[in-house]
């Protein structure tokens, strides 16, 4: 038997011992290490990403919001408005329809006027007093209903001629008063303002020549 023949089992081996193989639990620290903060840079990343769609979404929403309350409160505005006109609308309304029954009275009153005017203090003898007192209890009556309604009745004189309360039918030389003074009412006026039926209808006082 030759002296160098091969030992079984060692055929082909190096001379320096066995081979030693790296496993891959053995890699090196270093390749871990880095693959460890190559996976925490991902985890950041998503997060951010994450965070920042998230801050994207929330300023939409609140941009969203921001729009619907705005609109919601105009639409509350305009509703009040659209109250407020409504209700002004109403009552001109309602003033109005009032003013035209009120004036379509005043000729009525105008002929209890005119009645008293010609019946003067009425003939007691011949039974007219009663009537006349009557028609003169009918016609305080209507002027107060009218005064209650908002229209003063203005039938003074001595007063200032007032343009806004009087209409000037004529004028008189009056030395005894001041010129523009109202000295004779024609007819009666009632109301104010806007509220006015008619202005009294008067005789002004001139300087004397």
């Amino acid at each position: 038997m030759n002296g160098h023949e091969d030992t079984p089992g060692t055929a082909g081996r190096p001379v320096g011992g066995p081979e030693k193989r790296a496993r891959p639990e053995e890699e090196p620290r270093e390749a871990a290490a880095a693959r460890t903060e190559d996976a925490q840079a991902e985890n950041v990343q998503a997060e951010d990403v994450q965070q920042e769609a998230q801050q994207e979404a929330q300023t939409e929403t609140d941009a969203k919001v921001a729009e619907l309350e705005d609109r919601w409160l105009r639409a509350v505005a305009d509703l009040d408005n659209l109250r407020k006109r409504f209700a002004r609308d109403a009552e001109r309304l309602r003033a109005e329809a009032q003013d035209r029954v009120a004036a379509e009275w005043l000729p009525v009153l105008d002929n209890l006027e005119l009645a008293l005017s010609h019946a003067g203090d009425g003939d007691e003898e011949g039974g007219a007093a009663p009537i006349v007192n009557g028609i003169r209890a009918v016609r305080d009556q209507a002027v107060a209903v009218l005064a209650r309604l908002g229209y003063t009745r203005h039938d003074e004189t001595g007063v200032p001629f007032d343009p806004a309360h009087h209409d000037a039918m004529a004028t008189v030389a009056r030395p005894d008063v001041e010129p523009g003074t109202v000295v004779q009412v024609v007819r009666p006026g009632y109301g104010d303002g806007r509220r006015q039926l008619r202005p009294a209808v008067v005789v002004v006082a001139k300087k004397a020549d």
